[in-house]
């Protein structure tokens, strides 16, 4: 039978009446622990330390965009065009000749910030960029590569980024999702937004941002009231409870209960927050969203923004096809096009709103491009061993190159790991990677494994 608290403690009390105290402490003890079951997971929680930002937009460009041509100005490629040279990977030797940028750069704002011609409207903002121009990672593999950057590990399954992070925090709306993901990249599948052997709650919602479809498959209920199923889920909720106090834990019960509740508050928030058309004409420009060429981008860029005001703590939003062996000049335009504009205004709209203080953006993708040509010089091979993403926003010091590459591509010069990436991510958030771990099969895990290191350079 399910017993309000109120009735609980009364039951309590007459239940022990002629009991010792030792009946009394045990009985109060697991009605402490059932309580404590009950409450809600993703409410806000407090983090280690002082934090920096609030949450994350992680702009994910699948298919390792090539440095060379957009953030990482490396003057040993002109000085070298042309020559062979060869580097070592995890999957053998790769060479080739040196095939120096096929597109210029330009030093912008008062840093003189190098970045790609292909970036007219980022140029605008490199006085905020921290391009991390030394970052390396464990494999040049596309499939393992993304679940690496998202979860850290490669050979097993486990928990994506953006679950640690509301596992740590909870999220500030409790009526959205505290971690989203936009239009994600079939490579990886569902690892890079899942939550592994962490609860089922703090798993990533994934939505589809095309037109004229619904980003969530059957949002809304055709045939019940939200009277007639707030009623129906509360018999089930009971049901659900009764079982978890006769388990006393069980995650997966504890998930379905609250993605019960959220599925239920989403009915209402989803379509609110994802209804873009209420934002005025001079947004929609500053975004693309009349445009098609930006139009796609754009609008996962502006409901990024929407997001964060309504309180989401992790945002994902995925571009694909940066995977140019060949077609480099017209791909990498196309590429550029459609996410310079959406990126600089979302900075824009944020830095307007009060919001860019505490928020952290990063950009990048699952590894980089080599320095050799391939393809007759219109295209370049993979390569991890070195190659650039960068951050802007809270916390993060602006206009400045963190690492450097040789002229092969390999990092040389303060490099960064991913798992450094990582721990500074967290670092901001106000959570320590190594105090931020869950007990699992026997032992602790957390998102860095046994490594990482925050890049305090790079910070303010």
């Amino acid at each position: 039978m399910i017993h309000s608290d109120f009735s609980r403690r009364n039951f309590l009390k007459s239940a022990t009446a002629g009991f010792g105290y030792t009946a009394f402490a045990h009985l109060a003890a697991q009605e402490a622990l059932r309580a404590k079951t009950f409450q809600n997971p993703l409410l806000p929680k407090q983090p280690h330390f002082e934090p920096k930002v609030k949450r994350v937009i992680f702009l994910f460009m699948q298919g390792a965009p090539t440095q060379h041509e957009t953030f990482d100005y490396n003057l040993e490629l002109e000085k070298h065009a042309g020559q062979k040279a060869e580097m070592n990977l995890s999957i053998g030797k790769q060479g080739g000749k040196i095939l120096p940028p096929v597109y210029k750069f330009d030093r912008c704002g008062e840093s003189g910030l190098p970045i790609s011609e292909v970036f007219p409207h980022l140029q605008q903002h490199a006085d905020d960029l921290c391009l991390l121009n030394g970052m390396h990672t464990d494999t040049p593999a596309h499939p393992q590569a993304s679940i690496f950057t998202h979860t850290g590990n490669i050979t097993f399954v486990r928990p994506s980024m953006g679950s640690w992070i509301v596992y740590g925090l909870g999220t500030e709306n409790q009526d959205l999702p505290g971690f989203v993901t936009m239009n994600p990249p079939p490579v990886g599948g569902a690892a890079l937004y899942g939550s592994a052997f962490l609860p089922a709650t703090f798993q990533g919602t994934r939505l589809n941002i095309d037109p004229g479809e619904e980003p969530i498959g059957n949002i809304r209920n055709a045939r019940m009231s939200l009277e007639a199923q707030r009623r129906q889920i509360d018999f089930v909720q009971d049901l659900n409870r009764g079982l978890l106090e006769k388990n006393e834990v069980d995650n997966q019960v504890e998930g379905v209960i609250q993605s019960y509740e959220l599925a239920f508050k989403m009915q209402k928030a989803v379509p609110n927050v994802m209804d873009i058309s209420q934002e005025p004409e001079h947004v929609r420009a500053l975004y693309g969203i009349d445009d098609k060429v930006t139009r796609d981008f754009g609008a996962q860029c502006l409901l990024a923004r929407r997001m964060a005001e309504a309180g989401v703590r992790f945002i994902e939003l995925g571009h694909r096809g940066w995977d140019q062996h060949n077609k480099l000049r017209e791909r990498l335009k196309t590429n550029a096009t459609a996410t310079d504009k959406p990126i600089a205004a979302l900075m824009t709209d944020l830095k307007q709103r009060g919001l860019m203080q505490d928020t952290l953006i990063v950009w990048g993708g699952e590894f980089g491009r080599s320095t050799f040509e391939q393809n007759n010089g219109d295209g370049r091979r993979h390569n991890n061993r070195g190659y650039t993403m960068w951050m802007a926003g809270g916390g993060v010091k602006g206009g400045i190159r963190h690492g450097r590459c040789d002229a092969t591509g390999a990092a040389v010069e303060n490099k960064v790991h991913l798992h450094d990436l990582h721990a500074t991510m967290l670092h901001l958030l106000g959570l320590d990677h190594k105090q931020l771990t869950y007990r699992y099969a026997g032992r602790d895990f957390r998102l860095t494994d046994v490594h990482g290191r925050v890049i305090r350079e790079a910070l303010v």
